[in-house]
């Protein structure tokens, strides 16, 4: 099951950019053997500013996959739990995952009505970039749990 992390915005040469592609080499990596990956980053510069705008490009750039939104609104999951339903949804032969990160304003409320789960961080506000590598960082934590690594919350 390939999987997209899709946001609105280049980030250039940032740290957050950079820990986010190492998590994301390292979820590819070990994600092979399990029908997982690859793990990819999509920066997506819609044309036009605006949720809307933003939201018919995050539409079209993932259409097909399993659409799982980034929102504040979202339900919050243990690792554990998140890695259960990575695993469950390739199982089920998903063919593509797409978790999607809208721009300042947050997602469009089409893009919210066609995710089929909703995925807080918490309750604090995070700023783009590190909520980029924090979701690459679950990602790849999930794709070790299922590979069945030692996982120290248990």
């Amino acid at each position: 099951m390939r999987i997209t992390l899709a946001a609105i915005g280049r980030l250039g040469r940032t740290p957050e950019t950079e820990l986010a592609r190492d998590w994301v080499e390292r979820a590819t990596a070990q994600g092979r053997a399990l029908g997982l990956g690859p793990v990819d980053i999509l920066e997506i510069e819609p044309r036009k500013s605006g949720k809307d705008a933003e939201g018919e490009a995050i539409l079209a750039a993932v259409e097909g996959a399993y659409l799982v939104a980034c929102d504040e609104r979202g339900q919050t999951f243990k690792s554990r739990d998140f890695a259960e339903r990575i695993g469950r949804l390739r199982d089920d032969g998903e063919r593509r995952l797409a978790f999607v990160i809208g721009g300042a304003d947050g997602l469009s409320d089409e893009v919210r009505a066609r995710a089929r789960l909703k995925l807080a961080f918490g309750p604090q506000t995070w700023p783009h970039a590190l909520a980029r590598a924090m979701l690459a960082e679950q990602v790849y934590r999930a794709v070790t749990i299922l590979a069945g690594s030692p996982y120290h919350r248990d």
